[in-house]
């Protein structure tokens, strides 16, 4: 009797676990492909992920004007309150008061071109297509006078556009945490 007891307990116990996996909140949709590809638009500072387009400072001028020049001044040096300067500050970063810009802090040309395409404008991120997002960062390495006036940007120039502080970041060797690294028997 005893021994049917604990087979029934533990013949309800796997019952109940499997009706538990079964159920389903509905919430949500399923990440598609296509879904998920809408999201992947980081892009690396080796140039990873950088779309198809180009975009010249010609292009990028009339853009700049139109959709940041209210937050981040004319040519970028003139910002609103709250807002970061884009242009200037060579020479400051070792200073009591260093100003970091697209032309004196930023170590990669494509990591602009990825904040620009995720964050930018500030009312409306993620609206500008990959050409003006070219064009924008294309004008922005002109003020900062690290292009040419006639430089095209598209994803293969963007990767050979050398910035003035790409050898100032220092990789830092220290451990995120504290303690040792626990491969077996950890508690």
């Amino acid at each position: 009797m005893r021994a049917l007891s604990a087979s029934i307990v533990a013949l309800l116990f796997v019952a109940s676990s499997a009706l538990a996996q079964q159920a389903r909140l509905d919430l949500g949709t399923p990440a598609t492909p296509e879904r998920i590809r809408g999201w992947d638009i980081d892009v690396r500072p080796d140039g990873a992920g950088l779309p198809p387009g180009k975009g010249t400072v010609e292009q990028g001028e009339k853009i700049y004007a139109e959709q940041c020049a209210a937050c981040h001044g004319d040519k970028g040096q003139n910002p609103a309150k709250g807002f970061d300067r884009l242009v200037g500050g060579k020479g400051t970063l070792a200073t009591p008061k260093p100003v970091q810009t697209v032309g004196s802090y930023w170590p990669y040309a494509t990591t602009i071109f990825d904040y620009v395409n995720r964050a930018m404008p500030f009312t409306a991120p993620n609206s500008l297509t990959a050409d003006e997002v070219y064009s924008v960062v294309a004008y922005l390495l002109y003020v900062n006078d690290i292009v040419p006036r006639q430089a095209i940007m598209d994803a293969q120039e963007l990767q050979k556009v050398k910035m003035p502080n790409a050898d100032g970041f220092i990789a830092d060797g220290r451990p995120d945490t504290e303690g040792l690294k626990c491969k077996a028997d950890c508690k």
